[in-house]
């Protein structure tokens, strides 16, 4: 019994998003303005967070997984903090460092005339903030679980080290990865906090899903829904065809 009461407990709710759905008018709220408004910056920004967590997250793993650096224990729990950190600290961390008066951003604002928060590009750092831990686990787990020798074979007949993790590194970590890939786009998409503390909530410029959610409570509870069952949809998704993959990467 206390298990059927924890599962109510998590499932009901989420099964009363489709039973008070407005199914006769979904499609007209999914393709309105607003919602397709908060639709495409959501993707278009999920996506550009995810390939800056690839160009920087995959290294990163590299690192903590293969490297002699002492302090690895000190480093890893570092990368992890923003998973279990409340995003709207997270916001506030990167709006005193990057903002116009931050200790970086008034350097970029004052030679570049760069200015990050309150920008689609500010949602794209804070997305992206948010969901690196993602990657880096997962990536890090999958070079752990990899055989070394075959980079010591690659070493020892020539190969240079770049040629050596293009060619057989990163083909045997590619389920890792793929996943950890999925997990931050996923969790990019689903991020609020962070976003609306250091981006600011504007419709058409930085109002993501989540966001648009918060404000179509109060004015235009169907578009709610609507965004709520996407967003529900696509988490779902990601966490039944990847679960599997997630745990054995982590351990």
């Amino acid at each position: 019994m206390p298990a059927v009461v924890g599962l109510a407990f998590l499932v009901v709710p989420l099964a009363g998003l489709l039973v008070r759905a407005p199914w006769g008018t979904l499609t007209e709220q999914l393709f309105s303005v607003s919602v397709g408004q908060a639709l495409t910056l959501s993707l278009v920004c999920a996506s550009l967070a995810t390939v800056v967590c690839l160009l920087l997250g995959v290294p990163l793993a590299w690192l903590l997984a293969r490297s002699e650096l002492p302090g690895r224990g000190v480093l890893r729990a570092l990368v992890t903090v923003p998973l279990v950190l409340p995003p709207v600290v997270g916001g506030v961390a990167l709006l005193l460092v990057l903002g116009r008066r931050g200790l970086l951003g008034q350097y970029l604002h004052e030679w570049f005339g760069i200015s990050l928060p309150f920008t689609t590009t500010g949602v794209v750092v804070a997305e992206a903030f948010v969901a690196m831990p993602f990657l880096v686990i997962s990536v890090e787990g999958a070079l752990r679980a990899a055989d070394p020798r075959y980079e010591e074979a690659a070493a020892t007949l020539g190969a240079s080290r770049w040629l050596t993790f293009r060619r057989v590194t990163l083909p045997s970590i590619a389920p890792g990865v793929v996943a950890g890939t999925v997990l931050c786009w996923a969790r990019a998409l689903g991020e609020f906090g962070a976003t609306i503390t250091f981006a600011g909530n504007f419709p058409g410029r930085t109002t993501t899903m989540p966001l648009a959610v918060y404000l179509a409570l109060e004015t235009d509870p169907g578009a709610a829904i609507v965004l709520s069952i996407v967003l529900l949809l696509v988490s779902v998704v990601v966490l039944v065809s990847l679960r599997d993959r997630w745990i054995s990467g982590v351990t």
